[in-house]
């Protein structure tokens, strides 16, 4: 689905990705891990149009999307969340959701005079899915709380949420378990699954969670350096040398990764 070929981004002389090459898989769940400064948040930024490669290609179903602004990607059905949620922290939960989908009438000032009815009609349905949503991701009590009023772990599910009001074909999701509870992990976890199950979402996630990687992830893209060093199955990936060498500096085994 996507396919990311010697993709480079430079800062000056710091080589934040350092010729990535990658494939993505339509309907995979595929996790992507590495130490801190790896490249991993940097590689989403460019992939979703935030950033502009320095060189490089990126395809989604063969077409080409590099350097793509992120509200054109949007309209191809590529999106991503954020380490920090970006909710909108004054208006409800509910509202959060409604606002995402584009070309509502109700954005120009000639049907705010003369198309009142079909605006009214949109917001009935636009309120609907959103409740929907809410009930799928079990946050529906949270429906007329102000957003920046919830749990952090809440509002990671509502940035889950908002890539259900539209038709998302691919979601990278980054680090949605910083600072959230292991409970609510636990049902983030259970609506990716689901989505990608029963909705054939494909997902593309950082985490430094080993065990919420391996419950949900395969395959495991590992990056070190703004390079890939390896893909697999987690348990190929932890006994991978350059892997374990690239987490702990050491060339041994029979240890563990950890803070990954």
């Amino acid at each position: 689905m996507i396919e990311v070929h010697d993709l480079h981004k430079h800062f000056g002389g710091f080589h934040a990705v350092d010729g990535a090459t990658l494939s993505i898989a339509e309907g995979s769940i595929t996790g992507l891990i590495g130490p801190n400064g790896a490249g991993k948040t940097t590689l989403f930024n460019v992939i979703a149009g935030v950033l502009p490669p320095t060189s490089g290609r990126v395809s989604m179903a063969g077409e080409d999307i590099t350097g793509l602004p992120p509200h054109e990607l949007f309209h191809k059905g590529v999106l991503r969340t954020f380490q920090i949620a970006h909710e909108f922290g004054s208006m409800t939960c509910r509202d959060n959701l409604m606002m995402v989908p584009g070309g509502q009438s109700g954005e120009t000032l000639w049907n705010t005079w003369f198309g009142r009815r079909r605006i009214a009609e949109e917001e009935r349905a636009l309120r609907a899915k959103a409740d929907e949503v809410l009930e799928f991701l079990t946050i529906e009590h949270l429906a007329e709380q102000r957003a920046g009023e919830v749990s952090g772990g809440q509002k990671k599910l509502l940035e889950l949420g908002r890539t259900m009001m539209v038709d998302a074909r691919i979601v990278f999701l980054d680090e949605v378990g910083a600072g959230v509870n292991r409970t609510l992990l636990n049902t983030i976890g259970d609506a990716i699954l689901q989505l990608n199950r029963e909705r054939n979402y494909t997902f593309v996630v950082i985490e430094h969670d080993m065990d919420f990687i391996e419950r949900i992830c395969d395959p495991v893209i590992c990056m070190a350096e703004g390079k890939v060093l390896a893909e697999g199955t987690l348990a190929e990936i932890k006994a991978n040398e350059q892997v374990i060498e690239a987490y702990l500096g050491t060339g041994l085994k029979n240890k563990d990764m950890v803070g990954a």
